[in-house]
């Protein structure tokens, strides 16, 4: 009696469903991500206050400007002196008028450490109006208990 020999012949999956389920799963992912944080910054300590509570709903046009200890204010990826922040707040206001929108309308959500002084944010808060935007949002961390 003869034995069949085994084939040299080795089995392949089909990879293509697996491939297909991963890019699904990343991309199920990717519209889950919360993008709320990634306009923070560690070096800003948040004030901590017993009124503080979550926004009910997303800004429709948010402006992030975050103020540190020192005085100066993170803007899109940029560390502007106080004094220096209307040039970019008019080109914002620019960007915002070419597309349509209404910088009055737009929200700015000025997120100050803890140990900023309050005449500078008001400073901060009168150079935005200036430049036309009057709408804004103060952040702080919920105190626990």
């Amino acid at each position: 009696m003869r034995f069949p020999t085994k084939s040299s012949k080795a089995a392949e999956g089909d990879m293509t469903p697996m491939i297909d389920m991963t890019f699904q799963l990343i991309a199920f992912f990717m519209v889950l991500i919360n993008f709320s944080d990634a306009e923070q910054n560690e070096r800003i300590t948040l004030p901590l206050s017993s009124l503080a509570k979550p926004p009910d709903a997303p800004a429709d046009t948010p402006l992030t400007l975050q103020l540190t200890r020192e005085g100066t204010v993170l803007f899109a990826g940029d560390e502007v002196p106080l004094a220096g922040i209307k040039p970019f707040l008019l080109r914002e206001k620019e960007v915002l008028t070419r597309t349509d929108r209404n910088p009055a309308e737009a929200t700015v959500i000025i997120r100050a450490d803890a140990a900023t002084k309050t005449g500078v944010v008001q400073e901060l808060i009168r150079s935005c109006q200036e430049t036309g935007f009057e709408k804004f949002t103060l952040r702080a961390k919920q105190e626990e208990g």
